[in-house]
């Protein structure tokens, strides 16, 4: 599945928040998640307008990693 090339750093949070992360801190242009499920996991998000797709691809493929399914699988769970 193609990565969506117009999406902003607050959608994705927004989009994440479906999982089980919070906002646990945000500094600058830089928030902060955190979720309990499976673990406690840690991702930094930049709050830009629209993310790089390199950036999103890295912060999908984290998240996928720690739910221990695919990239794909994540993506049509989110989006």
């Amino acid at each position: 599945m193609k990565l969506p090339r117009d999406l902003t750093g607050l959608q994705l949070v927004k989009i994440l928040e479906a999982l089980g992360y919070q906002v646990t801190r945000q500094t600058g242009s830089h928030i902060r998640l955190t979720t309990s499920q499976n673990g406690v996991h840690h991702i930094t998000i930049p709050a830009h307008n629209p993310l790089k797709t390199g950036t999103l691809s890295a912060i999908l493929n984290d998240v996928a990693q720690h739910f221990n399914i695919s990239r794909d699988e994540l993506l049509n769970l989110l989006l």
